[in-house]
């Protein structure tokens, strides 16, 4: 059946095979979180091999992994229309063109793999080949241009705790490289499908092992998230301001005096909002401060995701960021730490003074933080702060004092109801079965979660809705290999493989 379908597929001519080929991109997409249809990539992954198989040239193998590449970002990132819609009146010519045209940079990173695997003999040389690259590239596309590792292919996965345990030790570019070569087997032939087989219970069998033990005791810490629903259209509207703000404190009021009266009298309440969790300056406005602290019980800690600026002596704006700050029941702040890796064209624009467009709200580009340091308040254990999507580059997510969990606030109201909350999620996951600590994540509109130092969900809200999540914080593990090592394993594997392959596809 295999055979004919891939061979079918290889004889596809004219427009038939472009149509095709972006199809089965966007068919792969479906294998990315919320539906995790994994086993369509058991159709995608081969038949673009199988495809570029039939190509007669380089040029013509690069743009077969292009028109896939192109497929699979178009799908798998259509959600990044609604942040546009949360201006249509200004933006509304970019709606049927930015995801299309975002992919097309995107799909460079599919195209070269593709090509490099065309210049090697069929079979295991040209899956092995097209694997690595496929990793390197993967690794390369979180770094260039600033970086914009989403939607890595290993993310497939992370449906649940199980299936990622090995991150810990290969991170997820590693599963990504194992899911690559995995589904290219059916283009190899029934042993090589047995083998694949094969290597999917290995990994159950290594996460099932790796989650048998006991978990340690939680920390003498209690958590409390709120997350407030505030949809993005309204969030900066001068009128709403006073309104989101009372929603944040009536919610927290409710909350933290149930939540406390179940913990021991020796223990903090950690108390997060998201990511700009209210439309004012929390840092430098004490008023605010005065009001939020008359919600927060003594044994209470807020951590909160706000805008904080710097002023000049004449009392004129010089900069701006985007912050998490940490509120004692006084209203004094307690700790800072400021978003390092900042968005592009959503909190500064690239090429400033060069694009006919701005999308920044505001006038000023907000300013990257220049560290990296855990925060410690009082007897909270320290944490690191990993604020939107700075969550979603492997390797980059602790400081270089290891903390004893993660703290992630983020407003995925840009997103709306979509895919976009649910791959971010997935992002967070990884993170913390790659480093072995626990992670909090406060999301505005969804999806906020606690998980534990082996990824799994200790709880969870749901998305578009308001609500409080109680959690203890979990234990943190020793430092996984990948903790210690980070990239360097993934990467000389992929480079093994991808040389192994090119050596045995060339002799």
């Amino acid at each position: 059946m295999w055979d004919r379908l891939l061979g079918h597929l290889a004889s596809r001519r004219g427009w038939r095979l472009w149509i095709t080929v972006i199809g089965l991109g966007a068919l792969a997409a479906l294998a990315l979180p919320p539906v995790h249809a994994v086993p369509v990539l058991l159709l995608a992954v081969p038949g673009l091999l199988a495809m570029l198989g039939a190509a007669g040239t380089a040029k013509r193998a690069f743009l077969l992994g292009f028109a896939w590449g192109w497929g699979f970002f178009t799908a798998g990132l259509y959600w990044i229309t609604h942040a546009i819609l949360t201006d249509v009146a200004n933006y509304w010519w970019l709606v049927p063109i930015a995801v299309p045209a975002l992919a097309l940079p995107l799909a460079v990173f599919v195209a070269v793999p593709a090509m490099l695997a065309w210049r090697v003999r069929a079979g295991w040389p040209r899956v092995l080949v097209f694997a690595g690259a496929w990793v390197l590239f993967e690794l390369l596309r979180g770094w260039a241009f600033t970086g914009f590792p989403w939607n890595l292919l290993g993310t497939v996965w992370a449906f649940g705790a199980l299936p990622v345990q090995a991150a810990a030790w290969v991170g997820v570019h590693g599963l990504s490289l194992a899911t690559v070569i995995i589904a290219a087997t059916p283009l190899l032939g029934r042993r090589a499908m047995l083998g694949g087989t094969a290597a999917l219970a290995g990994f159950a069998v290594f996460g099932l092992v790796r989650l048998w033990p006991a978990e340690a005791p939680p920390r003498p810490v209690g958590l409390m998230i709120v997350q407030g629903n505030v949809a993005q259209e309204v969030k900066w509207r001068e009128d709403q301001r006073v309104p989101i703000l009372r929603r944040y404190i009536d919610a927290t009021r409710d909350a933290a005096l149930t939540a406390l009266r179940d913990l021991p009298e020796d223990q903090t309440l950690v108390v997060i909002w998201p990511e700009t969790a209210v439309p004012f300056l929390v840092a430098d406005d004490p008023d605010v401060r005065q009001v939020i602290a008359g919600a927060l019980p003594q044994r209470a800690i807020l951590l909160t995701g706000t805008v904080r600026a710097e002023f000049g002596p004449d009392r004129r704006l010089q900069r701006v960021f985007n912050s998490l700050v940490a509120i004692d029941p006084a209203g004094e702040v307690r700790g800072v730490a400021d978003k390092n890796h900042l968005v592009p064209f959503g909190e500064y624009m690239p090429l400033s003074g060069l694009l006919p467009i701005r999308l920044v709200q505001g006038g000023m580009d907000f300013t990257p933080g220049q560290s990296l340091e855990p925060i410690r308040v009082g007897s909270v254990p320290p944490f690191g702060t990993l604020i939107c999507y700075e969550v979603i580059f492997p390797a980059q997510v602790v400081p270089r004092e290891r903390p004893d969990w993660l703290v992630n606030v983020t407003n995925d109201a840009w997103f709306g109801i979509s895919a976009g909350p649910w791959q971010h999620l997935a992002a967070a996951r990884l993170r913390a079965v790659e480093e072995g600590l626990p992670l909090a994540r406060a999301a505005q509109t969804g999806i906020s979660a606690v998980f534990d130092a082996r990824g799994r969900e200790v709880a969870r809200t749901g998305l578009g809705e308001a609500g409080v999540l109680l959690a203890p914080l979990p234990a943190p593990l020793a430092p996984t290999p990948f903790a210690r090592l980070g990239l360097m394993i993934t990467g000389i594997l992929s480079v093994g493989v991808f040389t192994f392959g090119w050596w045995r596809g060339r002799s």
